[in-house]
Order: structure tokens, then sequence, then C-alpha cells
């Protein structure tokens, strides 16, 4: 009786292990006995451009600048004269408003340049 107990005891003891083990995730080992997993995680390339916003004459420039590098803020009139220029270090967001209220009526571009690109935005003043 003491034989069939224990006979009945480890089948259903290796019955619940092949169970438990058929629910896992297979796991496989490469050349060096490194287990790794059969899901690869696929790595998301997020582009990030400068955002101009423009009300009435000001524009508003949001840059997120998740580098960290230097990023150069240059305004230039029509004429290509540089009219203002400012440089941005280690900054994560780089927010400017630009005043045109009291510019001269012209053609102005804005030039923002980080270690990813350099964007421009052009705003007329009449």
């Amino acid at each position: 009786m003491k034989s069939v107990f224990k006979s009945i005891t480890v089948a259903g003891l290796l019955l619940v292990s092949g169970l438990g083990m058929a629910n896992k995730a297979a796991v496989h080992l490469n050349k060096k006995g490194v287990a790794k997993a059969e899901v690869e995680k696929n790595l998301i390339a997020v582009t990030l451009e400068p955002v101009f916003i423009k009300k009435g004459d000001k524009l508003l420039l949001n840059l997120l600048n998740l580098t960290q590098g230097t990023v150069l803020l240059k305004v230039y009139d029509s004429e290509d004269r540089m009219v203002y220029s400012e440089t941005i270090e280690g900054e994560i967001v780089v927010e400017k408003a630009f005043n045109f209220e009291k510019a001269f009526e012209d053609e102005y571009t804005v030039v923002v340049v980080d270690k990813l690109g350099t964007y421009t935005e052009t705003m007329r003043i009449r």
C-alpha cells in the first residue's frame, strides 16, 4: 500500500511540474550557455524638431534637447545680416520668445542649430 501511495505521489508531482514547465516561455541557450528570450525589444527612433508658434508679431520656440548639447539661436534679416545670436548649453528644454513688435518691416529668418540638425522659420513683419 505504501509503495502504491508513493508511486501515485511521485506521478502527481511529475505531472504538476511538467504542466508548470509547459506554461513557461521557451528559453534558448546561445553558444556561451547564456539564456536568451524569444521576444526582442525593438527601439523606437524619435526625431525631435523644434516647435515654432506665431502669435501676432511674436514667434515662440520650444525645443526638446535630449542630448543636452549646444543649441545656437540666430536671427537674420532679408539681407542676411545677423540681428540676434545666442548660445544655450546643457538645457533639456529650450524655450525662447522672439518679439518683433518694434522691428522694421522686413522678413526675418530664425535659425536653430542643435546636435541633430538645423531648423529655420521665417517671420514677415509688415
